[in-house]
């Protein structure tokens, strides 16, 4: 029995990280003896032929694809090639928008076969094992299948203890292509989240219990992952502040280990306090992110956000008190918004940067799943469109009633061109010698991020990096140098600055090359 689990591709602007939801898949299907595989399209390539490819070579028996709103149409396409070169794959999807449309998606794509609901990793186990023993899904728990042309959705699964997970799987992931984009990597240290918000369907994916992981086991992956040379840990929990004792039992442990990292986590401004916030900051914490949603109060309440901007500010101070940077989030376009309530977020994120902070906006996405679309019909709000390649939260899908779609892109394109131009004020600075070290930085960080983006989307690596140099010796200079020539035309870049990029995604462990005879070839350190 060999399983192919897929990620599907994912927009750049998204800031792509090692997915960490399907290296929980592949680890207990691994745990279980099943021959395991992962093909990450977020930094992969993907066509017809290279799936064919990997099929091929492969030859899974189950094909698992994961996808949230905004990546569905990928991977549905996916599925649907999957079955066009293996007609008798089993197929499978899970995550959270096939969780709340399980119905739908089964009923538009026969190509898919089976939608695992909610958390996926005891059910897909069971589907493994049963593609083995006769095909009968009706007692699985947590699945969605047809049966003689009829949907069934079977009962739902209890959530799962959290301590009995094995670590993911993250030698199945390409870990060199990320640390080349100076991504972070990512952790969980619980699941579950007890607030209602009416735009998220984190509640519903994983539950209002909070489930804790043991500390200890927390920090000893904490320790793994201090080696695999990221930049930064983000903690991905929902809030990681849920349960303050939780919070502090891991500070303590990092510190207790002396272990030198630096991570990131959400929080809530109402389960944060001074002590607490000095502790992470010992303990490595760099960035604090929340979701603040809107400056204007009776949104907050529409919302069931549950905070006041009392706590906002209170919250911002204390964290750049603790010597940690925060960011708040804000959402446009939510329940009763309207041009005076634009006007005080948009006011309002002014007095977030004098207290030291740092905010964003994104427009509001209606996910299935969310209160927002199944109880629509509450709210002054229209939804535009189901074409799912739009939820991605930068261009207006929604409207209120005193707030049209244009009125929301303006603001999007308005905080758009202002990064634009901040970003080439640097450039200007740069080139007279004045940008300070923080800036020249975040300019080189960009540009080498989308140097070394379009060497993995175009394959640049795999067509350019293999010849033969005429003699068995080469150095690494030589190696490195013999490359930036064969490219920087394609890559538009001089070749000082192509040698420079590459010099870096060799020291970060992301590409290698190797000899034979007198041939040269480079690839991709795709694994632990």
């Amino acid at each position: 029995m060999r399983c192919l689990l897929v990620n599907p591709f994912c927009p750049i602007t998204e800031g792509p990280t090692p997915p960490l939801g399907i290296s929980f898949l592949g680890a207990v299907l691994e745990q279980a003896g099943y021959e395991t595989q992962i093909i990450d399209f977020s930094v992969f390539p993907y066509s017809y032929d290279i799936l064919h490819q990997r099929l091929q070579q492969f030859k899974p028996d189950l094909l698992g694809v994961t996808s949230v709103t905004m990546t569905f149409n990928a991977a549905i396409q996916v599925v649907e090639d999957a079955k066009k070169i293996k007609p008798d794959l089993l197929t499978l999807m899970g995550g959270p928008h096939v969780s709340f449309c399980a119905h739908e998606t089964l009923s538009a794509f026969p190509s898919l076969d089976l939608i695992v609901i909610g958390e996926g990793e005891q059910t897909i186990v069971e589907v493994a094992h049963q593609a083995l023993n006769g095909r009968n899904w009706s007692q699985i728990k947590g699945l969605a299948y047809r049966d003689n042309n009829k949907i069934k959705i079977n009962e739902k699964r209890d959530y799962l203890d959290v301590n009995t997970l094995p670590l993911p799987a993250r030698h199945l992931l390409p870990l060199g292509r990320y640390r080349a984009l100076h991504t972070p990597i990512s952790i969980t240290t619980s699941r579950g989240c007890p607030y209602r918000c009416i735009f998220c369907v984190g509640r519903k994916m994983v539950g209002a219990r909070v489930r804790y992981r043991d500390p200890m086991a927390v920090c000893n992956e904490l320790e793994l992952l201090s080696k695999l040379n990221f930049p930064q840990i983000n903690i991905s929990d929902d809030l990681f502040t849920a349960k303050t004792a939780h919070c502090l039992a891991i500070c303590d442990e990092i510190i207790r280990r002396k272990l030198n990292i630096t991570w990131s986590s959400f929080a809530r401004v109402d389960t944060v306090s001074s002590d607490l916030l000095r502790k992470m900051k010992e303990a490595g914490c760099s960035t604090i992110s929340f979701g603040v949603e809107s400056a204007n109060r009776e949104i907050l309440k529409t919302i069931k956000k549950g905070i006041t901007l009392e706590k906002v500010e209170r919250a911002i101070k204390m964290c750049s008190e603790a010597g940690i940077q925060p960011h708040v989030s804000f959402i446009l376009g939510l329940p009763g918004e309207s041009p005076a309530s634009l006007r005080e977020t948009q006011k309002y994120g002014d007095t977030i940067e004098k207290l030291g902070g740092m905010y964003g906006f994104h427009l509001l996405a209606p996910f299935p799943g969310t209160a927002v679309r199944d109880e629509n019909e509450q709210y002054d709000l229209s939804i535009l469109t189901d074409n799912w390649d739009e939820y991605h939260a930068n261009h207006a899908i929604v409207e209120t009633d005193s707030v049209d779609k244009h009125t929301l892109n303006a603001i999007a394109d308005e905080w758009d061109v202002e990064t634009k131009k901040q970003l080439e004020e640097i450039r200007i600075k740069m080139k007279k010698g004045v940008a300070t070290k923080e800036e020249a930085w975040k300019i080189d960080n960009l540009e080498r991020f989308l140097f070394i983006y379009q060497l993995m989307m175009e394959r640049i690596i795999e067509d350019y990096g293999t010849w033969e140099l005429g003699k068995a010796d080469c150095s690494r200079e030589q190696a490195i140098q013999g490359l930036a020539e064969r490219i920087h035309e394609k890559m538009k870049q001089p070749l000082s600055r192509t040698k420079e990029i590459l010099e870096y995604a060799v020291g970060r462990e992301s590409i290698f090359y190797s000899t034979n005879g007198t041939r040269v070839k480079w690839e991709w350190r795709n694994y632990l």
